[in-house]
């Protein structure tokens, strides 16, 4: 089960939760219950509490596993000060103050100024938590990464603090190293965690500074430690180079990446975070609501009520197994998708979603500004337009966007003039009156602005086609397309890698899209809207953006199809 089946479980048990609600929207215990159980969806967050002694290099091991050199390291020692990073539109840090509910943001470089002891003494600013917000994929699932303050500092606040969060930990990971491994800190930590009966993963870090043999010996010793403290043989225990592996990450050096060892670790670390804690999760949920339904199926029953409540039930019964993944009294797993990384990268324009929307609206934009000008002071123009029927409806109303009351007084009178004496003739003539009115309106044919955006639309498919086709097989940000423009686009491309390509881009970008949209509705839901990242946010936009185009260049419907 990858991240992507696990969420469309949880918006699969949504649905079924909506459909109870919406039985009796009256009953404020139902309301509440059900809301309850979209809450716990909605905030779905796994906190991954990473801890060890400060100098371990935590922080790196963290930017590691994100891909990218993005939190700060070679800070010590930090103040007293909880860090979480989560998902976030775009690189930023939010500070959250203690005995106060404001909160401000900052820039990611500023993070030093507020978490060490030199910008921020004694945490003399009282932050309770600084939240830095990431734009990487894993983190997109509700996964939340914390990093402690490091134990042993010579603040010992910094340990209290750690010690304090202990119990908001779903999984931990405990970076100790080889050049001392265990310190006595961390084994106070260990004795804390065995107590709390869940997921310990232990790193041996900077196993490059070491010898072959002398990282033989540390890993026993650690091995023998562990068994000790708690109780039984050491599984999750990993021997790792967290500067290597983000070294090879970073610059694309595989060789330097496997012999970090972190592979080894991260895909335990994804297997646990995408299979046993998710479908741990998922079984919890599906009971908790099949015990409300059949509660209120049950007080139904009782009150001579029949509103239903069989039906839901079904739907919930029908997605058993689709939901917890449990087929004849089992809970076999699947394995774990491993996704191709996606060569293109689409980017949606913030105005106009479609690039090519976004060409033709300046284009127009353009257009119309100058010609609005002739309009009002030349006369050939004004005759043009005339013989032209003016512009069709939809640009009509653009044009007197941009215009002025003076402005279509002057360029319109010839225009109107050319229609009344038409109209005077068709009512002398009174011979077909509709197929002589007809011939009066503008069409896209006839309509200036139409014409210009039909140019502009040719030009910006062909100069999108030549980006495609110069960008297969590389890693590359392509502008999207909305639908419409889409299928001139692969027109243009032809059969191909190119439109391949594309089109999977596109595929990807909606399916991402899709999920925004349900997530935002189950955030809605639950109450929890300050929850929801940018993204989600503008989803509903973004969604008809891609599918229809830019309202500004989608007529209503196309006049001369219709009469």
């Amino acid at each position: 089960m990858d991240l992507k089946q696990y969420e469309q479980k949880k918006f699969a048990l949504a649905e079924v939760i909506r459909s109870a609600q919406a039985i009796d929207t009256k009953d404020n215990d139902l309301q509440a219950d059900c809301r309850s159980l979209l809450t716990r969806l909605a905030e779905d967050q796994f906190n991954l509490m990473v801890v060890g002694r400060f100098s371990r290099g935590k922080s790196t091991l963290m930017n590691a596993i994100l891909g990218d050199a993005l939190l700060p390291t070679g800070i010590v020692p930090l103040t007293s000060v909880i860090t979480t990073v989560r998902y976030g539109s775009r690189p930023q840090v939010v500070l959250h103050f203690r005995d106060s509910g404001l909160n401000r943001e900052v820039q990611l470089s500023e993070l030093a100024a507020y978490v060490t002891q030199q910008g921020n003494p004694g945490n003399s600013k009282r932050i309770a938590w600084a939240e830095i917000q990431l734009p990487v994929e894993i983190l997109r699932r509700g996964f939340f990464f914390v990093d402690t303050p490091g134990l042993g500092s010579p603040i010992i606040e910094n340990t209290l603090t750690t010690e304090r969060f202990l119990p908001q930990a779903d999984a931990f990971i405990l970076v100790t190293s080889f050049d001392s491994p265990l310190s006595e800190e961390e084994g106070r930590i260990l004795e804390r965690i065995r107590n709390t009966d869940k997921k310990l993963f232990v790193v041996l870090n900077k196993q490059d500074t070491v010898t072959p043999e002398e990282r033989r010996q540390a890993l026993q010793f650690v091995a023998d430690q562990l068994q000790a403290q708690l109780g039984r043989e050491p599984q999750e225990l990993y021997s790792i180079s967290a500067r290597q592996a983000l070294e090879g990450k970073v610059t694309g050096d595989r060789k330097k990446f496997d012999e970090s060892g972190l592979q080894a670790f991260e895909a335990e670390l994804f297997r646990f975070l995408t299979e046993d804690r998710t479908q741990l999760f998922l079984t919890n949920m599906y009971e908790r609501t099949l015990n409300h339904l059949v509660e209120w199926s049950r007080n139904a029953n009782q009150t001579d009520q029949e509103p239903g409540w069989d039906g839901v039930i079904e739907r919930l019964h029908d997605q058993r197994e689709a939901i917890t993944g449990i087929a004849n009294g089992s809970s076999e797993l699947s394995a774990m998708t491993d996704p191709t990384p996606d060569l293109w990268t689409l980017t949606i324009d913030r105005k106009s979603g479609c690039s090519i929307c976004g060409v033709v609206l300046e284009a127009t934009f353009r257009f119309l500004s100058k010609y609005q000008y002739e309009l009002t002071i030349n006369p050939d123009a004004q005759h043009d337009h005339a013989r032209r029927e003016g512009f069709c409806s939809l640009h009509t109303w653009q044009y007197e966007g941009i215009s002025s009351p003076y402005g279509v007084c002057t360029a319109y009178p010839e225009l109107v003039h050319r229609v009344a004496a038409s109209v005077t003739r068709v009512a002398e003539e009174s011979r077909d009156p509709p197929d002589h009115l007809r011939r009066l309106l503008p069409t896209t044919q006839s309509c200036r602005v139409c014409e210009v955006q039909r140019d502009a639309v040719q030009t910006a498919v062909r100069n999108a086609a030549e980006l495609a086709r110069s960008s297969i097989g590389k890693a590359a940000r392509i502008p999207a397309s909305c639908l419409p423009h889409l299928v001139m686009l692969a027109q243009a491309l032809g059969p191909g890698d190119a439109v391949r390509e594309l089109l999977e881009a596109h595929a990807n970008l909606l399916e991402r899209t899709a999920e925004d949209l349900q997530r935002y509705a189950l955030k809605h839901d639950a109450l929890r809207r300050y929850l929801t990242s940018e993204e989600e946010r503008r989803a509903s936009q973004n969604a008809l953006l891609l599918l229809a185009g830019h309202r500004n260049l989608t007529s209503p419907w196309v006049i001369e199809y219709i009469l």
